[in-house]
Order: C-alpha cells, then structure tokens, then sequence
C-alpha cells in the first residue's frame, strides 16, 4: 500500500474536563485595619481553598511579620540557577535535524520494505487477502489502544461532527487498502508497486474534473512517462493476470477519492490520532467482506492448510508481524512527511517506491523481461518528474499567499 496519506488517524466522543478555579476568602478585618501593623500583601495560592482547617489558617497563609522567628535552616548545596533570559543548552534533536530527519527517512523504508516482502510471503501460503488485511488493521488498532491507554500520545476527543467527516475517508483508507493487498497477493510486488505508480494521473484527473480545480499543462504532460512506463511494463510482465491488475487500478481510484475527502476533513487533530481513528474505522468496514469472500474458506481448509505448512506458532508470528509493520510503516510515513518540506515529501515517495521494487525483485527473484524493467524506470522517472513539478507549484502557490 502506498505511504501516502496516512492519514497520517471513529470512536464514541468524550466531554471535555472544566477546571474550577477557587477563590481564597478575604482576609480578617482586625489585621487590616490595625494601625501598629503595616498594610501588607500577601500572595494566595490559587487553590487555598483546600488549606483552610476550620477557623484557623495554616501558616503559609500568614504574612512573615505576625510569625514566630523559625531557627535557621542549612540547606543543601544547589547548583547556581541559570541566569534569568539564559538559553537552556540545545539537545540532540535540536543540534542534529538533518540526521534525525535521515533516521525517520530510513526507519520508513526499512519498514516498508520489510512490510511488502513479509506480506507476499505470508500470501505464498496462505492466498487469503481480505482476512490479511483485516489482521493489518486489527493489530494496528489495539497498537493504538495501548497508547492511548498509557498516554503516548494523549488520545484526542472525538464527536459525531468529527466522526462524519473521517468516515469517507475511512472507507476509502479501508477499500483501497484491501485491493492493494489482492493485488499483490494476484501479482509480483514489483509489478503491483508499478501500477500503483499510475496513482498520481488519478489525482490529477479527480483535481480536475471531480474538484474542478485547473491542472497545469505541464502536469499532464509530466503524467505521459508514467501512463507509457505502465503500459509497456504490463505487456510483457511475466506474473501479469487481470485480478492483480485490476484491484491495483481500483486501489488507485479509492486513494485518490481518500485525498480529495482528506482535504474536506481537515481538523484540529493531529496526524496519530486521525490515523488511528480511520483504523479503528476501517477495521469495521473490513469485517463484513471478509467474512463474506473468505469466511468459509478459512473455517474449510484455509487455516489448517496455512497451520500444516509452516505451523501455528510461525502462522499466528507472520500474521502479527506483519500487522505491526503495517501500521508502524503508515504512522511513521506521515510523521517523516510532517519535518519536511514538499519537494523533499515527493523525491522521498518516489525513493521508496524504488526500494520496494528493488528488493522485492532481490528478495524473490522475480524473472522480468526487457521491456517490463524499461517500462518501469519510465514510470519511476515520470512520477519523480510529477512529484518534482507539483511541489514546486505549491511551493510558489504558498509564498505569493504568504
């Protein structure tokens, strides 16, 4: 599944927490107006309320002058306070940006790349897309309810206004993420990365006749590679068949319809929360299909035939690891995308295209022709060319709005 638009993010909404604020009670007249006293301030805690004990106050909320002289105290020796406006020392992420920007870039590929190349072997075994792609979602969901449960991060406040927004883009997340996965259970990983790199002419045409907004000529033009790439690499690929074909095709149309419905429900959300409520979301809307296309297949033959081949500890393993790989690929594809800048966002989708059809080709030793490794490098070429010239679009766009 392509990292783009991890979204990256539906569940019953919470009341947010008020905080009172107490008052403290004025204090007693007798000190105020003694005239042998001298008129004195004292500051209150905001939460004196709770120190009151009866009539009497505990001594913090006395002023200095009415207290007994206390015996002096030694105290520790402290290190010297930092002088008031002194810039606290900068830490590792602050004085190293560009390496720890270069480590999310790494960790996102690495575990793409592990992701794609651990889910076509699970396939090799166990032919069952849809159930696969329900265990992604549903590993990545209790991933999300463990950090939620310990904090990391604070899960945000959901309501039905919000959740009507996220749902499209929820069922696209979840129908494009299901089709990617019989693709590449149909056909070679390289070939399915390959024609999922015809995503962006979707992207332009929706912009265009769905969204109505003009797209540049030079676009367009930039999108011929990919479409020519494409075409000349499907005619001879080795593993090609309609169903893999397809399924990438629709995957497609569904994230681009997911970025169109991204951009009308932009919230105040961050990135991990979004991406883990349109889990959760589309976790719901797998089930049925599932249930429906593979359910008595697998309840026949599909988990014991899995089970006898490479056993029930390697199965359930592989099923969970790839599940993580999933998510954790996704979540960090759009934290590495939220410290860079567009043109960079671009050239790095593109790379990691590059990677997945490298090392799958490796890993496999998948056989391709000629003319499908040429068609390839034009696609790759014409997606970079696209990518490349619609950052520097919005780039411009964003400076004359500035």
């Amino acid at each position: 599944m392509s990292a783009l638009g991890a979204l990256s993010g539906g569940a019953a909404g919470v009341a947010g927490l008020l905080s009172l604020r107490r008052r403290a009670a004025p204090p007693p007249s007798g000190l105020a107006s003694s005239p042998h006293l001298p008129s004195l301030k004292c500051a209150v805690p905001p939460d004196a309320g709770q120190l009151v004990w009866g009539r009497q106050l505990r001594p913090a909320l006395l002023p200095a002058a009415l207290l007994p002289p206390q015996p002096a105290r030694r105290n520790a020796l402290r290190p010297p306070a930092a002088a008031a406006g002194e810039a606290k020392p900068a830490g590792f992420l602050d004085k190293y940006p560009a390496l720890v920007t270069g480590f999310f870039f790494f960790m996102w590929y690495f575990l793409n790349v592990i992701f794609n190349i651990l889910n076509k072997k699970i396939y090799n075994y166990f032919p069952y897309p849809y159930f696969v792609s329900l265990i992604h979602l549903v590993v990545g969901v209790i991933y999300c309810l463990i950090s939620w449960s310990v904090g990391l991060p604070k899960r945000a406040p959901i309501n039905s206004t919000l959740l009507k927004l996220l749902f499209p883009v929820a069922l696209c997340h979840a129908l494009g993420h299901v089709t990617s996965n019989v693709s590449f259970a149909a056909v070679a990983v390289s070939f399915a990365h390959t024609i999922k790199a015809l995503e962006p002419f979707f992207n332009a045409a929706a912009t265009q006749f769905v969204l109505g907004q003009q797209v540049p000529l030079s676009l367009w033009l930039s999108l011929a590679p990919v479409v020519i790439g494409v075409s000349m690499a499907s005619l001879t690929e080795l593993s090609f068949n309609w169903t893999g074909f397809i399924n990438a095709m629709i995957s497609n149309i569904s994230f681009t319809y997911r970025s169109i419905y991204s951009k009308k429900a932009m919230t105040d959300m961050d990135s991990t929360n979004v991406y883990a409520y349109i889990s959760i979301i589309s976790l719901l809307v797998c089930i049925p299909p599932a249930l429906i296309f593979e359910g008595p297949q697998l309840m026949q033959h599909g988990f014991s035939d899995a089970i006898a081949k490479v056993g029930l500890q390697k199965f359930v393993t592989d099923l969970f690891l790839v599940g993580l790989f999933y998510h954790l690929y996704n979540q960090l594809a759009t934290n590495t995308l939220e410290r860079v800048a567009p043109l960079t966002h671009a050239v790095g989708n593109v790379l990691k295209r590059v990677f997945v059809i490298g090392f799958s080709i490796i890993v496999f030793g998948n056989r391709i022709t000629t003319q499908t490794g040429i068609g390839t490098c034009i696609a790759i070429a014409g997606v970079a060319m696209y990518s490349y010239i619609k950052a520097r679009i919005e780039e411009e766009k964003r400076k004359k709005s500035a």
